[in-house]
């Protein structure tokens, strides 16, 4: 639930808390889902740690009337196909292949979103219900709760955006099945000798966004923004303290008479320790271009290019249909 969707917003960084006004306002605060005209149906499709690991995202969304909307969301990341070699050798120490299974590990978050217009012109709000679902082959299993709130404000071009993730804490709640655990356990000599944990938690966290659209001779337009990402918690973030870790990135967008798109963006700004002990500052630029035509918007986006953090590049593809098109 932390990578986020929608290529068009990870070209910039992530810096759309202010700006997101579609379908993918579920996920980044679902306060733009009043935005809408029309429904709108989104998908996302990417592959990360050389291809290992499949990302998708899908998501449909509706105004309910001209002061509230509504929307729903899937999201899927998961590891198929992987090899249980844990009874490869079998009781009499013979190797036996006909031993080896496959089992996928994956998390699943579904979200409903609501947004509304306050009575305060320019401004508006949204909340998203969250349930995760975690499955570790037939060896565990978990359910999870939460919830976002999201507001929005515009004044004089100005756009800023507040989303708070898991502001009730999010808890996820293991079930281990304890007869395929003790086929492992002993896999390796002196580890995985205790159950693990069956509660988890995670904490609340904010983000911060502000931007403004200039538009150049009608034709051009351009889009700066700048987040705030925060977390409760001393981390490696450029900003650490005991009360509050702070990672800004800033994204742009230019627009060609809203059909052609180019957007940059550099966030994920880390505190990296080096084998010499030392410590220098990882950051991840993003690039991703955008096309628009009579109500469908395909986008890419190759995160960290150049290879400036610790994370791995990867190549993000999504698409954005606005359901209206087909009425007309």
């Amino acid at each position: 639930m932390n990578i986020g969707v929608d290529a068009a917003a990870l070209g910039r960084s992530n810096t759309v808390v202010a700006t997101s006004n579609d379908v993918n306002a579920g996920y980044w605060n679902p306060a733009g889902l009043i935005h809408m005209d029309d429904h709108q149906l989104s998908a996302m499709h990417a592959s990360y740690f050389a291809n290992i690991a499949q990302y998708d995202y899908l998501a449909y969304a509706s105004p309910i009337d001209d002061r509230s909307a509504w929307g729903i969301s899937l999201i899927r990341f998961g590891v198929d196909d992987i090899l249980n070699t844990t009874e490869l050798i079998d009781s009499q120490g013979n190797i036996d292949y006909n031993r080896i299974s496959l089992f996928s590990a994956a998390d699943y978050g579904f979200t409903f979103s609501y947004a509304r217009k306050l009575p305060v012109p320019g401004f508006q709000y949204g909340v998203s219900a969250k349930v995760i679902r975690r499955i570790i082959g037939e060896f565990a299993s978990s359910w999870g709760f939460g919830f976002d709130v999201g507001v929005q404000f515009e004044k004089n071009n100005w756009q800023f955006g507040l989303m708070v993730r898991d502001i009730t804490t999010t808890y996820n709640i293991w079930n281990i099945d304890e007869d395929a655990y003790a086929k492992i356990a002993n896999a390796v000599p002196g580890e995985n000798q205790e159950l693990p944990e069956s509660t988890e938690i995670t904490a609340p966290k904010a983000q911060l966004g502000i931007a403004r659209k200039f538009i150049i001779r009608y034709d051009y337009s351009i889009v700066a923004a700048a987040n705030m990402n925060m977390r409760f918690a001393r981390t490696n973030d450029i900003v650490s303290t005991d009360f509050v870790s702070i990672d800004p990135a800033v994204g742009l967008e230019f627009g060609y008479t809203d059909l052609v798109f180019v957007r940059a963006g550099v966030g994920n700004f880390q505190k990296v320790q080096q084998l010499d002990s030392t410590e220098k500052t990882g950051f991840q630029p993003n690039i991703g271009l955008g096309f628009k035509y009579k109500g469908i918007q395909i986008d890419y986006a190759l995160t960290d290019l150049g290879n400036q953090s610790t994370a791995l590049y990867s190549n993000i593809f999504s698409v954005k249909v606005d359901l209206g098109m087909f009425r007309n």
